[in-house]
């Protein structure tokens, strides 16, 4: 298997590495030779990991790639929130406080290097951090009141490593790198009650009132408990073996942090935290079907390099989508070279990368509904009146914000699209996934894979009725069993 290390600037990499090539985070997010390579392992050390910066693609792109990168694009986001980072930590709380007794400060500062610490007191702390985070380069501040505490845990760059450590973490690297194994936590499974998600505040929320009775309704028929939670209550997650989320997800809302918390504490979820991160990017997912040969209108991810590049290719009109765009939120229509060169600039202030889609107006969109890599529900989703997209958010009226929608028995859909629906779910692995799909001069083209799709009373279940609502919770049961 080919090995990279990814770093910002290559000529400032400071260790020799056998076999393995250095390169630049930009040379691999733009050079077409990787999105061919089958086979890479991807070793992810970029100054910056933040959302959306060129660390974070470097990550995400290569899981679009098949390729297998260190750290993930989970590890980079489970990072970022404190809470998570506290609840692993409590689970090693015994190690923690037997491993600073000794010290006589209220601070202390843990570097970890490819899971190691430069003394070796701190190496079974250190490992047990970096199983849980898999970031070759981590620093962990601790604080002592009753007892030590985690203050904060980030990802450091090798511009930040001590020179006295430099020699030391050669001979740690060395090692690291000629592992064929990584070490990965390992998740536990368990039984019994079931929490659904769900924010009052939802602006789009993806089931209504009627259809979250439901799903209560048909649980107590299957002997599920089941209980409706707020983002309030992460902190009783625990009580709960099973988690389904009906609320909009995103990576920077309570619904990542609730998925991901399940699957550290082996709670069965639907949905996965992966498929949040990869459903929610579009930069991901336009890698990942190309990759697979999927059809979709002609699409290109813009950087600052190819803006002018890409609208000869695509054309106008065109269609510009912010990477985590949701409900058609933060995706923008531009006619005229100067709107899209406006846009794009406004776009890239945001996001490293984003993407540019070919304009392909349609009368509706399938929705083919999967669970587990089994379709259960269709429908054709029409355009909100007197505009292009299903939602249009800008409509005065509310009624008018959203199109109407016909629900049909899945033996009324075109083999293509349902062949085309259940290998773009696969692509994601098993789950509830919504497969949007246009169908263009008698071609089908996959438009968009939604990770949290509605189900709605009176919409997705007006032909299948209270089989749609049995057919996800059984999905949870089956996780628990």
């Amino acid at each position: 298997m080919n090995k990279y290390i990814v770093v910002d600037q290559p000529q400032k990499w400071n260790f020799l590495i056998e076999n393995i090539t250095v390169i630049s985070s930009q040379y691999y997010l733009t050079n077409p030779k990787f999105s061919q390579l089958k086979k890479a392992r991807i070793f992810n050390l970029c100054r910056d990991y933040s959302y959306q910066s060129k660390g974070y693609y470097v990550s995400l792109l290569a899981e679009a790639r098949g390729h297998l990168p260190i750290p993930t694009v989970k590890n980079i986001v489970d990072l970022r929130a404190l809470k998570l980072v506290r609840i692993v930590s409590d689970e090693f709380d015994n190690v923690l406080q037997q491993s600073l007794k000794n010290i006589k400060s209220r601070e202390f500062t843990l570097s970890i290097y490819f899971g190691q610490n430069v003394a070796q007191k701190y190496k079974e702390l250190s490992s047990l951090f970096y199983k849980h985070f898999q970031v070759p380069f981590l620093r962990v501040k601790f604080n002592h009141n009753i007892k030590w505490n985690v203050q904060s845990i980030r990802a450091i760059s090798d511009s930040e490593i001590p020179q006295e450590h430099f020699e030391i973490i050669q001979l740690i690297a060395n090692q690291y790198f000629r592992k064929k194994r990584y070490d990965t936590p390992k998740l536990v499974s368990y039984d019994f009650d079931l929490a659904i998600l769900v924010n009052p505040n939802d602006p789009a929320p993806p089931s209504n009132p009627k259809g979250l009775k439901k799903f209560l309704e048909i649980a107590e028929k299957l002997n599920i408990y089941a209980e409706i939670i707020a983002p309030k209550d992460l902190s009783r997650l625990s009580s709960f073996d099973a988690l389904f989320i009906r609320q909009s997800t995103e990576v920077n809302n309570e619904t990542y942090a609730f998925a991901r918390k399940a699957q550290q504490e082996g709670i069965a979820i639907v949905d996965y935290p992966d498929a949040i991160l990869k459903c929610c990017n579009k930069v991901y997912m336009a890698e990942a079907l190309n990759n697979a040969n999927i059809a979709t209108p002609k699409t290109i991810i813009i950087h600052k390099d190819n803006k002018q590049e890409t609208l000869k290719i695509i054309g106008l009109p065109c269609v510009l989508k912010a990477p985590d765009s949701t409900f058609s939120f933060g995706v923008k229509k531009a006619r005229t070279e100067e709107e899209y060169d406006l846009l794009v600039t406004e776009m890239l202030k945001e996001s490293d990368l984003i993407i540019a889609q070919e304009f392909c107006p349609s009368e509706y969109d399938w929705r083919i509904g999967i669970i587990d890599n089994k379709p259960f529900y269709a429908c054709k989703y029409y355009m909100a009146k007197d505009h292009w997209q299903i939602y249009n958010w800008k409509a005065k009226k509310k009624d008018d914000q959203d199109g109407n929608a016909d629900c049909l028995p899945l033996e009324e859909v075109p083999k293509n699209v349902l062949d085309m629906a259940i290998k773009s779910a696969k692509l994601i692995g098993k789950g509830l996934f919504g497969i949007d799909i246009k169908i263009i001069h008698n071609q089908p083209m996959v438009i968009e894979i939604n990770d949290n799709p509605n189900i709605d009373f009176g919409v997705e279940d007006l032909h299948y009725g209270d089989k749609i609502y049995a057919t996800i919770l059984l999905a949870l049961k089956s996780r628990l069993e």
